[in-house]
C-alpha cells in the first residue's frame, strides 16, 4: 500500500510529489475503478443502417475544440505532473497525441504552482508542438491565487486554455485536503472574465448535476470536462491512502456522483461545449457520448495502463483501435461527420432515462 502522503504545508514539501506517486501507482492497477455505478453510456443505443451511403474514406473524424483542429476527437485526458515519473509519462503521451493528431491535458499543477523547481514534469511542448493542451488548477488553489499568477502558469507550459478541477468529493477524503469550498463560484467568474485563454470547469470522477451547470452558465463558463462517475474513482484513489474515518468515509462514497452520459446531456443542453471524460475506453463510447452532445471524449486511466504494461506501442495501437471503431460506428450509422453523429437516431434505455428525465436547473 503506498505511503500515506505528507502534510503540504511549504512550497516543495514532499507531500504533493508522494501523493502524485501513488496516484500513478494506484491508477496503473486495477482496484480504483468504480464498483457498481457505471457510466451508463452503455444505455445509448445508435440505430444500424443497413445502407448507410457511404464508402469508409468518405467518414471524417476531423472536429475544431477549443480554437484546434483534431484528426479525431479524442483528448488523453489530464493524468500526472509534479514528479519524475510524471515527466515521462507526460513527454511519452504527449509525443503520441501529436503524432496522432489529437488532445493532451496536463495533471494539476499544484506541484508546480508550490515548487517552480517542478515545472520540468508538466513540460511537453517540445515533443508536441501542436497538440491542443490543456493546463490544470484546483478551483480552490485557484481561488487564493491571483489571476496573473494562474495566467503564468498557463503561458510557462504553452498551454491553450485552463482546466479548472472540481474536487470536494476526492478533497474530503484525503486526510489534508482541502475543506472550505466557498466562492468557488466567483472564483470561476473572475478567471473567465479576466483571463484571455478559455476555462474548462472539469470534474474529478464525480460528474455534473443540472445545478452545477446552471452554476457554471451563470459564471460565464463555456466549456467543460465531465469526469463523470463509471470510470476511475478518485474517492476511491484517496480512500486507499486514507486511515480512520476517511478510510471508512471514503469506501462508503466509493461510487459517489453522477454517471457520464447524463454529465454529458446536462452539460450539453446547457450549450456547453462538452469533453466527455469518465469511463471513456472505446471508439463506441466515444460515438455514444457525442451523440448527447459532446464535442471529444477523453481518456486517461486505460492509457496510462496501456503504457505501463506493453509501452509507448501499445498505447499507439490502442488509440489507432479506439478511432477505428468510431470511423466503423459513423459509417454504421451513415454518420460522414462528427457533428452529424449528435442527429443520428437512438434510443435511450434503462437507468440513463430516468437520469435524463430530472428537471434541469436549480428546482
Amino acid at each position: 500500500m503506498p505511503a500515506q502522503a505528507e502534510h503540504e504545508d511549504s512550497p516543495g514539501a514532499p507531500g504533493i510529489a508522494a501523493r502524485k506517486a501513488d496516484h500513478l501507482e494506484l491508477c496503473e492497477g486495477d482496484e480504483v475503478g468504480f464498483r457498481s455505478t457505471t457510466t451508463l453510456l452503455e444505455c445509448v443505443r445508435l440505430l444500424h443502417q443497413s445502407l448507410p451511403e457511404l464508402c469508409a474514406e468518405d467518414v471524417c473524424t476531423e472536429v475544431e475544440l477549443l480554437h484546434r483542429r483534431l484528426r479525431a476527437p479524442v483528448i488523453i485526458a489530464a493524468m500526472t505532473g509534479g514528479h519524475p515519473r510524471a515527466a515521462a509519462i507526460n513527454r511519452s503521451l504527449a509525443t503520441i497525441a501529436q503524432e496522432r493528431g489529437i488532445g493532451f491535458g496536463l495533471g494539476s499543477q499544484r506541484a508546480m504552482q508550490r515548487d517552480a523547481t517542478m515545472e520540468w514534469t508538466y513540460q511537453v511542448r517540445e515533443w508536441a508542438p501542436d497538440v491542443l493542451l490543456l493546463g490544470n488548477i484546483g478551483v480552490v488553489q485557484a481561488r487564493e491565487t491571483p489571476t496573473e499568477d494562474i495566467s503564468r502558469l498557463v503561458r510557462d507550459v504553452g498551454a491553450d486554455a485552463l482546466c479548472v478541477h472540481l474536487n470536494p468529493a476526492m478533497e474530503l477524503i484525503q486526510s489534508d485536503g482541502d475543506r472550505d469550498f466557498r466562492g468557488c463560484v466567483s472564483t470561476l467568474e473572475r478567471l473567465c472574465q479576466d483571463l484571455p485563454f478559455p476555462i474548462v470547469a472539469k470534474e474529478t470522477g464525480n460528474g455534473l448535476s443540472p445545478q452545477t451547470v446552471e452554476q457554471l452558465v451563470r459564471a460565464g463558463v463555456q466549456y467543460v470536462d465531465t469526469s463523470g462517475a463509471g470510470g476511475t474513482s478518485w474517492v476511491g484513489v484517496e480512500t486507499l491512502r486514507a486511515e480512520g474515518v476517511g478510510r471508512s468515509t471514503g469506501d462508503h462514497l466509493w461510487d459517489w456522483g453522477v454517471p457520464t452520459a447524463p454529465s454529458v446531456h446536462y452539460a450539453a443542453s446547457a450549450a456547453l461545449t462538452t469533453i466527455a471524460t469518465g469511463g471513456i475506453r472505446s471508439g463506441l463510447d466515444i460515438a455514444r457520448a457525442i451523440a448527447l452532445g459532446a464535442r471529444a471524449g477523453g481518456i486517461a486511466r486505460p492509457l496510462l495502463q496501456t503504457l505501463a504494461r506493453a509501452g509507448e506501442d501499445g498505447v499507439r495501437q490502442y488509440l489507432d483501435e479506439v478511432v477505428h471503431e468510431l470511423q466503423s460506428v459513423m459509417l454504421l450509422t451513415g454518420t460522414r461527420t462528427v457533428e452529424g453523429l449528435r442527429d443520428a437516431p437512438r434510443i435511450i434505455t434503462g437507468e440513463l432515462e430516468k437520469w435524463l428525465s430530472l428537471p434541469q436547473g436549480t428546482p
